[in-house]
C-alpha cells in the first residue's frame, strides 16, 4: 500500500499533542515517544522536534513543532463546542 508520508507525518504529530508536557526552559514541550521511529526520524528532518533516537522516552518540540503541533490538532481533532451545542 502507498500513502502519503507528509499527511501521517502531521497526524502523527497532531496526535503527540495527547501525550504533552512541559520540564525545561530551553525546550519546554515534550511528549512521549509512542510513534513509528521512522516517522519520529521525518519529523527531526523537518525540524519540529529534536533527537528522536536518544535513550529517554519522550521527544522535545521545537517551536515550530510545537505551534503547529496545536494548530494541526486542532484543525483535524477538536469539536467547535458553539456548532456542537447548536447539533444537540
Amino acid at each position: 500500500m502507498k500513502y502519503d508520508e507528509d499527511k501521517i507525518d502531521e497526524m502523527a504529530l497532531a496526535l503527540l499533542f495527547l501525550t504533552t508536557f512541559r520540564e525545561r526552559k530551553d525546550f519546554p514541550w515534550r511528549a512521549w515517544k509512542s510513534m513509528d521511529w521512522d516517522v519520529l526520524d521525518r519529523m527531526v528532518q523537518k525540524g519540529w522536534i529534536h533527537d528522536s533516537k536518544g535513550k529517554t522516552k519522550s521527544v522535545y518540540f521545537t517551536p515550530e513543532g510545537h505551534k503547529l503541533m496545536v494548530e494541526l490538532f486542532n484543525r483535524h481533532f477538536a469539536i467547535d463546542v458553539a456548532t456542537d451545542e447548536q447539533d444537540s
